[in-house]
């Protein structure tokens, strides 16, 4: 690269980090005595136990990452650095452009994608920090040096989307389950009651105002203690608020259908009508729109018809923050930060997410073929084919590989059997399609949760019912033929008997006809939610969504274990058993471990991506851990209880 080209990016990097800053500036409240006053009268009624400390990574059990997409969400400013946060971790650049360190969710940094990014002073601090929320593991402040963790006890308190610091150095929490809550320093607590119990999705205010967009309920405007609500009635157009920008007295609301403005605090009018807008800049002249699928719209705010693709890249999609700096537009998507081109033609990156080997990080599915490769079904990115040797993967994915719930090698044939929300999908030996069964084809219906080998044939789930195919071809049960329900998420085999777990309860057939059904009300089963459920030994081990993990014993009694039994959600399938132990993948508490030796649960969550651990597979000595933010690998021997 030529000098003054290598000058001119570094200049394009300094620039970005000098506009990172003015956004933290941004979002940093100047003081709002009507936000401490509306705090002190609900807080004693509304506190969560917090815990503040220094946050040292702990051991690894020796957990490998298997490369996933970096993914690049937020950027900020800090002690000249800029430092960009994702899923993966949190990366920091020198004003150059080079990177100077990585921290690793699940290594370096808790378990937990991380959301929002923005520099603070808070109030028990006494210097400048920069703020990284968490998923479900709180809130992380780094002065530089370290990092300290403060972490509600409530799991409710720790589902965070987004952060709003105040210069009086308390600090506004937009959360999943608990709406706004306030940190002070000391607690954390509720902002107001009418702003309890929604789904916040981000936050934007000035000293007198907040809003709050919702997930499903539209915008809230809160100020002087009271709320306002807007939703499609008074012209929002989606109730799915996505982003939020404050200019003066305009506020631009971003819904998944387009952008409202509201003028004084009343409603004005629509912008970019139809767009998924994940990312709002306004400039005195211009609304800078980023999209999931449309790159960046640039709408002229006066007089001027936009251009439709003045904003839009090949490589620019997933915008998820918008800023302007030296008169130049900055977008962080996806794939990297990205600056506009002069007067608007194209964009540039500037830098750039690290590759990848796999497709996405959301993982619902994994198995290993009789070659040693490994088969990774995504929750919405279809399939990869992972060569034993970890150095090639071919990606599948087309209008039915798309939603993969459960993958079955076929040991007999080497066939693979996929199950997906747009029915089974059958590849041969070297992993090409070869068939694809729907309704059409007999099966009860499209949706198809779980697969397995049964009597010579298949057994699937769905949410009707069971669908047999054998030599004779497809044939169907429901609840008319006595299945306890027909929802059936979960199947376990073990010779000619199967258990079908289902919505409402667990069915025991033989030789394919229902033999006893186990519900709540008929048994001591502890929830009817049955999620997974796998043959160990003489006995069963039943996943539950709600009550863990029960055993379940030829006499047809159900027990509690000591660790995995108890107000704990086993993920759909996201059981494995092995030679030496059972792995249970919960939803957002890690992974359970039990050792068939000792007869004793442990959980692991130190090393994981995330908590919410969603699929396994087991090949060549390994285990492979899937989750919702990336897959990682341990040696089976390794494991510990």
């Amino acid at each position: 690269m030529k000098r003054a080209s290598v000058v001119g990016v570094r200049a394009a990097i300094a620039a970005a980090v000098s506009a990172a800053v003015l956004l933290g500036v941004a979002v940093i409240w100047r003081g709002s005595q009507a936000i401490r006053s509306a705090t002190e009268q609900v807080r004693a009624e509304h506190e969560f136990a917090v815990t503040v400390r220094s946050y040292v990574p702990p051991s690894n059990l020796g957990f490998e990452v298997v490369s996933s997409p970096q993914v690049f969400l937020q950027a900020a400013r800090f002690q000249d650095h800029l430092y960009i946060a994702g899923p993966a971790g949190l990366l920091e650049y020198e004003p150059d452009g080079v990177l100077l360190r990585q921290y690793s969710v699940g290594s370096d940094l808790p378990g937990s994608p991380l959301v929002a990014l923005v520099p603070s002073i808070l109030s028990d601090s006494h210097e400048p920090e920069l703020l990284v929320a968490t998923a479900s593991e709180g809130i992380l402040a780094f002065n530089g040096r370290s990092f300290r963790q403060i972490l509600p006890a409530s799991a409710e308190a720790r589902g965070i989307n987004a952060i709003l610091p105040a210069p009086s150095g308390h600090l506004l929490i937009g959360t999943k389950k608990r709406g706004v809550l306030i940190y002070d320093g000391k607690q954390i607590s509720v902002l107001h009651p009418v702003l309890d119990g929604i789904h916040v999705t981000v936050l934007a205010g000035d000293e007198s105002d907040l809003w709050v967009g919702t997930l499903d309920r539209g915008v809230i405007h809160f100020h002087g203690g009271q709320a306002e609500t807007f939703t499609e009635d008074q012209g929002l157009p989606d109730l799915d608020v996505q982003s939020l920008a404050v200019a003066g007295e305009k506020t631009y609301v971003g819904t998944v259908s387009g952008v409202a403005v509201f003028d004084g605090g009343r409603f004005s009018r629509v912008l970019a009508p139809g767009v998924f807008a994940t990312a709002l800049f306004p400039t005195s002249t211009d609304l800078y729109v980023g999209s999931e699928d449309q790159g960046v719209l640039v709408i002229p705010l006066e007089g001027r018809r936009p251009n439709p693709g003045l904003g839009r890249g090949s490589e620019l999609s997933e915008v998820h923050q918008l800023f302007n700096s030296g008169g130049s537009a900055f977008a962080v998507a996806r794939k990297g930060l990205y600056r506009m081109k002069p007067h608007g033609f194209g964009w540039e990156r500037v830098l750039a997410s690290a590759t990848a080997m796999l497709s996405d990080r959301n993982i619902s599915a994994l198995a290993a073929d009789a070659s040693g490769q490994l088969w990774i079904g995504y929750f919405d990115r279809g399939l990869d084919l992972l060569a034993s040797d970890e150095r090639r993967v071919r990606h599948v994915e087309d209008e039915h590989v798309f939603c993969v719930n459960r993958i079955l090698p076929d040991a007999k044939t080497g066939a693979i059997n996929v199950a997906t929300a747009n029915g089974l999908v059958r590849f041969n030996d070297s992993g090409g399609e070869h068939q694809i069964l729907t309704r059409s084809d007999g099966l009860i219906a499209d949706h198809v949760t779980d697969v397995a080998a049964y009597r010579g044939g298949l057994a699937l789930a769905t949410p009707a019912g069971l669908t047999f195919i054998d030599a004779s071809g497809a044939h169907s049960m429901y609840a008319f033929h006595g299945l306890v329900n027909n929802h059936v998420y979960a199947l376990g085999v073990s010779g000619d008997e199967m258990m079908a777990g289902t919505l409402g309860g667990l069915s025991r057939l033989n030789q394919g006809d229902v033999k006893v059904n186990y519900t709540t009300s008929s048994s001591n089963l502890k929830h009817n939610w049955i999620t997974s459920v796998v043959p160990v030994g003489s006995e069963w081990m039943v996943g539950t969504y709600g009550a863990g993990v029960l055993g379940l014993d030829s006499s047809g009694h159900f027990h509690s274990f000591e660790t995995a039994s108890g107000p704990l959600e086993i993920n759909p399938n996201a059981m494995l058993v092995t030679q030496s132990y059972v792995l249970a993948g919960s939803l957002g508490q890690g992974l359970y471990l039990y050792d068939r030796q000792s007869g004793r649960w442990s959980v692991i969550r130190n090393g994981l991506p995330s908590l919410n651990v969603t699929a396994f597979a087991a090949s060549n000595g390994y285990i492979f851990i899937g989750t919702d933010n990336g897959l990682v690998r341990i040696p089976e021997q390794k494991l510990h209880s």
